[in-house]
């Protein structure tokens, strides 16, 4: 079973590359985008609660990120041949978390692979998908504020994993198809480097 982490600012094309890997590999995807506005559109408690944190540009606390991914895990699709990770970890916190989560059951992250994009597409690319998608949480100042937490917050998580010797950096500027090939040529060259 594998275990991948899709990883960069936001906009930087994970949702969309996350398909393609998922197809490819037969992996699980896990997205705590999706898992969060799955709460917020059934209203429960927490999904209130997130709505509010979220809608000022902030991250969600550790802990509930990391009892919906725990949750996850446990009730994997029968035939999955791994997981992918998008939108999570987002923290160094979240990381060990997972690391933990996995070393119960004697597994690691295989890779974690980041998209690299420059800040000024970053901006663009997110105020496009706010016009097309009608997202309400994508106004110019809460990207700044996003960009500006991602950078203080979640980027110390490339060190993290770039110390156990499984980060892997792709150009996330480009075709999708350009993207993805370089994403598979980076899982592969992981994949091999564990066996």
């Amino acid at each position: 079973m594998i275990h991948v982490i899709i990883f960069g600012a936001p906009g930087a094309g994970k949702g969309t590359q996350s398909q393609f890997i998922e197809q490819h590999y037969h992996l699980e995807h896990i997205s705590t985008g999706d898992l969060l506005r799955q709460e917020i559109a059934r209203q429960s408690p927490l999904g209130k609660r997130v709505q509010s944190i979220i809608s000022q540009g902030h991250l969600v606390d550790d802990d509930t990120i990391i009892d919906l991914i725990a949750n996850e895990l446990h009730h994997l699709p029968e035939g999955v041949d791994g997981v992918i990770f998008d939108g999570f970890p987002r923290t160094v916190a979240q990381a060990e978390a997972l690391d933990a989560l996995l070393e119960k059951d004697q597994r690691s992250v295989d890779c974690l692979i980041e998209l690299k994009v420059p800040e000024e597409e970053l901006r663009t690319r997110l105020l496009n998908r706010a016009k097309i998608e009608g997202r309400a949480d994508d106004t110019p100042e809460v990207i700044a504020d996003r960009i500006r937490v991602y950078n203080e917050r979640t980027l110390p998580i490339v060190d993290y994993y770039h110390r156990k010797g499984v980060h892997y950096e792709v150009p996330g500027a480009g075709s999708i198809e350009e993207i993805t090939g370089a994403i598979f040529v980076a899982i592969d060259k992981s994949l091999q480097h564990n066996k």
